[in-house]
């Protein structure tokens, strides 16, 4: 891999594509450190301090750390996320989606409805995220924010153009860059974040040398499965039948359809986490109760069995029907049927789509499963040390070794990682160089 780097540094067209990747990312960890107008500092570490982990934890990794400054970027990419995943669960539920995806131009189109999309959902979040902020707080994160009608727009605005700012940024990354814009965006988040999120691990914890030694078991262990996993296919086997025209003969060959054990990547995980916080946010518009306090507390704070055991069905859930509707738009038999191949002792058409569908929902409960138990790994460490050292404060003081880089975390930096390098090893075949992956 560094063989590969330094041979694409010698190159002036990809050198200056990762100078431009680097000065990019430079420039959103500067807006990442701009404050929205209006917001009360004391109110926002209040909160940080007293809810590091759960929710707020994972927003301020994905955001690269910019829910600790509530900068203009404190939403990062995700209303874009959320946005492009509702686009993709729709296509197949509406006819006109599904027919423009496959005409000439049609993915172009589908993008600017997943641009236009992303507006009002960043919207929403931008309003979500302020008032589960001041819930959990005990305080408002930005006074006047809903009675000031100018200081509202004003916010909410801002925060919608922060958004959109970071997913030009990411589509620049894409175009001019080395590629993946919106997720080496997100990479850098994280990454930055690290150091970080690891001092305060060892200055929040009684027990430092436990959670130090505790944080890389999780971090190997997690990296050695997750590259397992993300690589992991199951190989179709396809045949192509012979074809004489004139005196020449076409086809006849043998290939395979590589079906990944893990198609969907953390999708399911952003998405469960979008739908989980939903209770805490509903909640905020009913009065004040013990059942409001409690449902805020466990889905507001990520704690709780309640909690924990919603997240991981739901994010089993979404694996297998994310991975259902990704087959299901992929149109591999009818592909298959129309260039002459078929899977051998399978007949064409129907039933290729029944046997193809059904080889992928068995290989799909080995990949949901390795991203429920990714996603409640912070709850198992919090079971751990409650267990081992009952006497300290687990909930809210920041000492879980799983929350320094969470499990979505981890899929995204080995993910960005070694899509990145392929990219790079690529253009250096292209090259004529010999990089790491041959």
């Amino acid at each position: 891999m560094l063989d590969a780097l330094r041979n694409a540094w010698r190159l002036p067209d990809l050198r200056s594509k990762l100078l431009i990747t680097g000065l990019i990312l430079v420039i959103y960890q500067f807006g990442a450190h701009v404050p929205v107008v209006g917001v009360d500092k004391n109110a926002l570490e209040q909160l940080l301090n007293s809810q590091s982990g759960g929710l707020i934890g994972t927003l301020n990794l994905l955001s690269g750390g910019a829910v600790r400054n509530f900068s203009v970027l404190a939403m990062g990419v995700y209303p874009y996320i959320t946005a492009s995943i509702i686009i993709q669960l729709l296509v197949p539920l509406i006819p006109r989606l599904e027919a423009l995806q496959r005409e000439p131009g049609g993915q172009e189109k589908i993008q600017r409805y997943t641009y236009f999309l992303a507006i009002p959902m960043a919207i929403l979040q931008a309003i979500g995220q302020i008032n589960i902020f001041g819930t959990l707080g005990g305080a408002a994160i930005i006074p006047g924010f809903g009675s000031n009608i100018l200081l509202t727009v004003s916010v909410i605005a801002t925060m919608t153009a922060g958004t959109m700012f970071a997913i030009w940024l990411g589509e620049l990354i894409t175009e001019q860059g080395i590629g993946n814009g919106l997720s080496i965006i997100i990479f850098s988040g994280i990454v930055a974040q690290a150091p970080t999120q690891l001092a305060q691990l060892m200055n929040s914890s009684t027990q430092p040398l436990f959670n130090l030694i505790l944080f890389v078991v999780i971090s190997l262990v997690s990296l050695v499965v997750i590259v397992f996993i993300y690589d992991g296919v199951r190989r179709i086997p396809v045949q192509y039948g012979k074809r004489v025209r004139g005196r020449k003969q076409y086809g006849g060959g043998s290939t395979h359809i590589p079906l990944k054990v893990n198609a969907v990547g953390m999708i399911p995980l952003i998405f469960a986490q979008s739908i989980i916080t939903f209770p805490a946010i509903i909640v905020n518009l009913f009065p004040e109760g013990s059942v409001r306090d409690e449902i805020t507390r466990t889905f507001g704070n990520h704690q709780g069995l309640a909690y924990w055991l919603t997240y991981f069905l739901m994010v089993v859930g979404f694996t297998f029907i994310y991975t259902d509707i990704m087959v299901a738009q992929q149109n591999l038999s009818e592909n298959l049927q129309r260039q002459g191949g078929f899977i051998p002792g399978i007949r064409p058409g129907k039933r290729t789509q029944e046997y193809i569908h059904r080889v992928t929902r068995r290989i799909t409960f080995i990949g949901a499963m390795f991203l429920g138990i990714i996603a409640i790994v912070p709850g198992i460490v919090d079971l751990i040390n409650r267990l081992i050292f009952p006497t300290e404060a687990v909930s809210g003081s920041g000492a879980n070794a799983a929350q320094v880089i969470t499990g979505s975390g981890l899929i995204i930096v080995v993910g960005v990682v070694i899509d990145t390098m392929r990219q790079i090893e690529a253009q250096l075949v292209m090259r004529n160089y010999e990089g790491f992956m041959s």
